[in-house]
């Protein structure tokens, strides 16, 4: 570093302190954010820096571990940094001005395989009635993509079997239809009509069932809470020592990339899932890709190659 930017850093610092008003902390991170960036600048003059540079540089330090919010602070050090030597006259123009930091790639969705989800149903124990509510449960989870939230908030009157579909209220109370394969109707018809009733126990009853009777209920005959819901799928999960994290959420996930690897259209799985817009749609393709090259790799002979 040359002493032309230890001198503009120096000064920057009093400009923090004094102008700014920041605190120690803040300060002393700003500056060690600038003497990184002018060391990462080598030869090149930290007056002499355009936009495309002040990019680079963000995505070069993309390749760390950073959190969220230090990746900010560090683009608004470069930022304020930079507003100060354009107000201290020392660039004509503020490179800047517009800088604001990349965008991180969404982590893809963890889903599950047909053989893995079948492998999780058919290990759910179902001799109790309130096992057998808890098949029901996974199997509608599978076979509809509804969110935890939506499937406990059903009432019995959302359900039309003769369509096989269900009306479910998502995020911001809009309403949907999702559609659900005849082996989750079946399931459900026979929860209804035995196990239901059988569940509430020590005195407590179900009730009559009529168009706005919750359709999960608990012991208590009330209606049944995401918790449990978890607990079910986590027990589950631990008795057959599957190598993944399962999650209410990875069933809506496995739902989604099955259909788009069989060719359902995107505007489909959209309206099916409940998404505002195509963009939350359009990660299932990048997983379906990603699946796609993984089977390519293991199955072709040149495929590693």
């Amino acid at each position: 570093m040359n002493q032309t930017d230890k001198q503009y850093i120096e000064e920057f610092k009093t400009y923090l302190s004094v102008e700014k008003n920041f605190s120690s902390h803040t300060l002393t991170a700003y500056c060690s954010d600038i003497v990184s960036f002018i060391l990462w600048l080598d030869n090149i003059s930290c007056t002499e820096v355009t936009f495309e540079k002040l990019r680079e540089y963000l995505h070069f330090i993309q390749r760390f571990d950073y959190k969220k919010t230090t990746i900010a602070r560090k683009t608004a050090s470069v930022r304020t940094f930079y507003k100060f030597l354009f107000r201290e006259k020392y660039i004509d123009t503020n490179p800047a001005i517009s800088l604001s930091a990349p965008k991180r790639p969404k982590p893809l969705p963890k889903f599950l395989t047909p053989d893995e989800v079948e492998q999780i149903l058919n290990n759910v124990r179902i001799d109790t009635p309130s096992g057998f509510r808890n098949r029901v449960i996974l199997e509608l989870l599978w076979a509809t993509g509804m969110r935890i939230s939506e499937l406990s908030n059903l009432n019995y009157g959302d359900i039309n079997f003769d369509e096989n579909e269900i009306r479910v209220f998502g995020k911001g109370a809009k309403e949907r239809i999702v559609l659900m394969s005849e082996r989750a109707k079946n399931y459900l018809i026979q929860y209804i009509n035995t196990a239901r009733n059988l569940i509430p126990k020590n005195g407590y009853t179900a009730g009559e069932l009529s168009e706005d009777s919750p359709l999960f209920i608990n012991n208590t005959g009330y209606r049944l809470q995401n918790k449990t819901i978890r607990q079910v799928i986590n027990e589950t999960v631990e008795k057959i020592e599957l190598p993944k994290k399962v999650t209410p959420h990875v069933f809506r996930h496995s739902f989604a990339t099955k259909l788009i690897e069989n060719g359902a259209d995107l505007r489909v799985v959209q309206e099916l899932l409940g998404h505002a817009g195509i963009s939350n749609t359009q990660i299932y393709t990048h997983v379906s890709m990603k699946h796609m090259k993984d089977v390519y790799e293991t199955a072709h002979p040149h495929g590693k190659n």
